[in-house]
C-alpha cells in the first residue's frame, strides 16, 4: 500500500492507496465524485449503475484511497479499452479526425479518478492513477477530461499525458471533453516516461 503522510506526524488523516470493492462500496465513491465532480443526486442514481456495469468488463479493476479509519477519499477505475463500448463510439470519429484512433487499440482506459476536494494537492491523485497503471497489461492509456485548463488536466500533462482529441461531445455533457492519452508507464517527477516515438501523433484537426 502506497503511503501520502505528507509533512505531518502520523494520524487518522493518513492516507494509503490499495485494492478496493468497489462494488461494495460504491456509494462511498459516488459520494466523492459527487463532491469533487459537483454531481446532483439524480446524477449520483444514473452513474452508481454505470460504475457497477463498467466492473462487469473483463480486466476492470479498481483503488481506494483512504484514511487509517477506513475512510474512503478517492478512487479510480479503468480497464482494457474495447471499441464496441459507449465511451469509444463516441470519441472514435474525433480521433479518426486527427490520425489518433489507432489510441484505441491495446489501451488501458482510466475511466473514472476523483479525489475528495478536502484532500486534494497532497499527490493522492498522482497515486491512484500512477498505481493503477503499473499493472496495466497495455502499453499505453488513454482517458477524457473536460476541456478547459484545471488542476487535472495539468496533473495528466505531467504524467505525460497528451490531447489526442480535443471538443468532444458527449451526449447529456454541458461541456465538451479532451481525449488524452500517454505511453506507459507514466511519468514520474524527475524521470521522463518512454519516448513518444513514432507512436505518438498528436492532433491535426482543428483544435
Amino acid at each position: 500500500m502506497v503511503r501520502f503522510p505528507g509533512d505531518r506526524p502520523p494520524n487518522q488523516d493518513d492516507v494509503g492507496i490499495g485494492p478496493v470493492d468497489l462494488d461494495g462500496r460504491v456509494d462511498e465513491a459516488l459520494a466523492v465524485q459527487a463532491l469533487a465532480f459537483g454531481l446532483s443526486e439524480a446524477e449520483v442514481s444514473v452513474r452508481r449503475h454505470i460504475v457497477l456495469r463498467h466492473l462487469q468488463n473483463p480486466g476492470a479493476r479498481a483503488l481506494g484511497a483512504t484514511t487509517r479509519t477506513g475512510r474512503l477519499v478517492g478512487f479510480v477505475y479503468g480497464m482494457p479499452n474495447d471499441r464496441s463500448h459507449w465511451w469509444s463510439t463516441v470519441v472514435e470519429p474525433y480521433l479518426h479526425n486527427t490520425g489518433c484512433d489507432s489510441w484505441l487499440d491495446d489501451a488501458f482506459v482510466i475511466t473514472e479518478l476523483h479525489v475528495h476536494p478536502g484532500f486534494q494537492g497532497r499527490g493522492i491523485g498522482r497515486g491512484l492513477i500512477t498505481t493503477i497503471t503499473d499493472s496495466a497489461g497495455q502499453p499505453r492509456s488513454i482517458l477524457s477530461a473536460i476541456d478547459k485548463e484545471s488542476p487535472a488536466r495539468s496533473l495528466y500533462r505531467t504524467l505525460g499525458y497528451r490531447d489526442l482529441a480535443r471538443r468532444v461531445h458527449f451526449p447529456s455533457a454541458a461541456m465538451p471533453y479532451a481525449v488524452m492519452g500517454a505511453p506507459l508507464p507514466l511519468n514520474r517527477p524527475g524521470r521522463p516516461g518512454p519516448a513518444h516515438g513514432t507512436d505518438f501523433r498528436p492532433p491535426t484537426g482543428p483544435g
